[in-house]
Formats: structure tokens, sequence, C-alpha cells
């Protein structure tokens, strides 16, 4: 055998794809415990220089998405492929000779009973449905079940179709995240749609913990003014126009008050890690960093929150004018910042709601090949090839044959049974 043939051989042979499929379960167990999509600093805060170089130089902080990873689904494949291109014509010769009568009329099968009287009635027990009869009556055949021949091939096929649905989904998705507080409308990147906030609770247990986080969203198609309406919560997301839509996490929000010269200027609520641009001096930007419902100050440790209820909100801000910080501090709801004719103040916290939106162009067919990796097992473990032969003898009775690839002992436990216990 060339070179090039052995190498084919390998490369759709059981053995290539363990391997590979080893090399999976093990890239997937390492980068689980990678946080990914993080920046190189934050990699390195978190772990240390040399942990963050390492995860870097191996696209471990975007895993799914690196040459290896592509690289070993791309042979997953590949080798899944070859194996249903070689295995075809198998099946196809496999289905033929199951059917053909003379290939195993005279053969002993892998059970056998002797002076039987009436062997249609035992093929009918079996389930056994057209007979094919020999000339004069000499012999009886029936096969079943051919279709359990394609169960591994079917179920090569709808792993390909999985892998191949997730692959060019995740190549090709498109991801949006949008935050607000009821009664704020986001636009969801550029699809033309619009995603308005009608309502967000926060379910606690009796302990006070945090249960379930529910948001009601009503998202409007800007070009026609259709809408459809949706209710998620943590882990049961909900898709509308075709956009999935999950409910992400919650953060704080508050109400910013500028006035200019005594006199209101601008409202607007603020999303912690958001901020607010001064109306008429743009340059001025007013950050609310944080937010901390009841505030504590300590020495050596920094501002913190004794509790998550609402006793003494102070919020954490910074000012920033021409891109250089003038100053960060914490706020107090009494206080006033004042930045020389402008006055801010912070009032009325109130939890924000954080959505991510996903598109997959390629869901579908990851349904469809999840269905036919389904469809395959079925027929790998539920239709059991079969075949079935009665020869006449010379004192006029029967010997019954009977063969089944898989599942031999059940068949040989059913034979018996049905001949009456006869061997």
């Amino acid at each position: 055998m060339s070179p090039i043939k052995k190498i084919w051989k390998f490369i759709s042979s059981m053995q290539f794809a363990i391997i590979l499929l080893v090399l999976l379960a093990a890239v997937c167990s390492v980068a689980s415990f990678v946080t990914q999509g993080q920046t190189y600093a934050w990699y390195a805060q978190t772990y240390s220089e040399r942990t963050a170089a390492v995860i870097v130089a191996l696209h471990l902080d975007d895993a799914f998405h690196s040459w290896w990873f592509i690289a070993i689904t791309a042979f997953l494949c590949m080798n899944l492929l070859l194996c249903n291109i070689l295995k075809f014509p198998q099946n196809l010769r496999r289905m033929k000779n199951a059917g053909d009568a003379e290939k195993h009329i005279g053969g002993d099968g892998n059970v056998q009973a002797e002076d039987i009287r009436d062997p249609e009635k035992l093929f009918e027990k079996l389930h056994f449905g057209k007979i094919t009869r020999g000339s004069e009556d000499r012999y009886l055949f029936a096969a079943k079940n051919h279709a359990g021949y394609w169960g591994a091939w079917v179920c090569h096929l709808g792993i390909l179709l999985v892998i191949l649905g997730f692959g060019l989904g995740q190549m090709t998705k498109q991801t949006y995240t949008a935050y607000g507080v009821p009664g704020q409308s986001r636009a969801i990147g550029e699809t033309g749609y619009i995603m308005t906030i009608d309502r967000f609770e926060i379910g606690h247990r009796a302990d006070d913990t945090v249960e379930q986080y529910t948001s009601e969203l009503t998202v409007r198609e800007a070009a026609t003014g259709n809408s459809e309406h949706a209710e998620i919560s943590v882990n049961n997301p909900a898709t509308m126009f075709g956009l999935r839509f999950y409910q992400n996490s919650t953060g704080w929000a508050a109400k910013v008050h500028v006035d200019k010269d005594g006199e209101p200027l601008q409202e607007e609520i603020v999303c912690a890690g958001d901020y607010l641009r001064v109306k008429d001096k743009e340059d001025l930007v007013i950050y609310l960093n944080a937010f901390y419902p009841d505030f504590v100050l300590e020495e050596g440790v920094g501002p913190r929150t004794a509790s998550s209820e609402i006793k003494n909100p102070a919020y954490l801000y910074s000012v920033y004018y021409m891109d250089s910080m003038l100053g960060m501090n914490a706020l107090l709801e009494s206080e006033e910042l004042t930045i020389d004719e402008y006055t801010v103040t912070f009032s009325e916290p109130q939890n924000f709601t954080l959505i991510q939106i996903k598109k997959d162009h390629f869901t579908w067919l990851a349904l469809v090949g999840g269905l036919v990796t389904m469809l395959g097992l079925i027929l790998a473990f539920y239709m059991q090839p079969a075949q079935m032969w009665a020869v006449k003898q010379e004192n006029g009775l029967w010997k019954v044959c009977g063969t089944c690839r898989k599942g031999g002992a059940i068949f040989r436990e059913q034979f018996l049974e049905a001949a009456g216990g006869k061997e």
C-alpha cells in the first residue's frame, strides 16, 4: 500500500476519530477554566504575567475560534465524511446480500429449529413480512430491518451536520448587548430592531438571596412598525424576529441631574459603568462608576456596601474634561458635586437589566444534525437486521434457521420462544 493510501486510510479510521474526540474533550476542558474574551491586562491581573502570555500565545482567550480548534474540528469533519463515503457502497452491498435468499439457504445461521410443521407461523411470530418462496415451495426466505445497516452511517452524518452547524454558526453569528431600566428603548446594533424594556424584576428567596432575574421585552421593527413581546429569565431565553434574547445580568442605575447656574439643564438615567456628556459642554463627562446601596468606607479597604438594602446610598463617580480626569469620589445622595457653573446630583437608584442578543444563521443546521443523529441511533439500536429461512426436509417437516447481525442473543431468545424451545 502506498504512503498516500495509508494516510487516507488512517484519516478515515475509527482510531483517528477517537484521537480527535479525545483532543477536543481535552481542549474544551482546559478552555472551560479560562474566562474567554478578556484582554491581556485582565489575564495578567487575574493570573500572572507569565500565565497571561501563555493564554494569549495559545489563543486560550478565544479557544473556540482559535486556529487549532478549527483545525481539529475540520479533521473530525473530514474523518466523518470520508468514513461515510467509504461505507456507503459497503452498506449497499450488505442490504443487497441481506435480501438474497441464495446467499443464506444451505447455511445454519446463528440459531435453528428442526421438525417445524408450520414455518410461516414462526415467521409471523418473529414479525417477518414478505416471504420469498423457492421452486416447488422447497424453501422459504424472509428478511427484515434492512434500514438497520445504515444506523452508524446516519449517526455519523448527523454528527457531521451538528459540527458544521455549530462551527458555521460560531463563525457567522451576530451578538449584541443592550441594557437599561424599564421604560427605556435601545437599538439592537444595525439590525433595524428596537428593544423596549417593559418590566424588570429580581426574585428573591426566603433568605434574601437572588433566585431569578426576569425581563419583559417588546421588540419593534423600525421599518414596518411590527412588534413582538416576550418574557425572558435566566436559562429561559426567547426568540423574536429571528433574534435570540438571553437574560444575562443586572446592575445599578441612577438618575443624574445637571444644573447650570442654579437652573435645570439635563436629567438622564445612567447605568453603572456608563456616562453622561453635559449638554452644552460635551467635553465634560460624568461617569457613574458604581453604586453602593449601604455605603461604608473602611480605611485600607476602600468603599463597599454593607448590605443590598438601600439604607445609605452613595455613588462612586469620576469626572473627565477633554479626556483628562478631574477627580473621582463617592457622593452621598444628599450631597452635590460642583464643577464651575455646573451642579451634579444623583438620585432614584434602581436596577437595570442586561440583555444579550444573538442571531445564529446556522442553528437550523445543528438542529437538523441532532434529529439525524437521533434517527441514526434509533436505526442502530432498534432496527436489528435479521434473516430467516426454512428448508423442507425429506420427512415433510421444516428446518428453520435465522441469523441476526446485531443483538444476536435477543434474537436467539425470541426465536427459540417462538419455536417452542426446539433446537
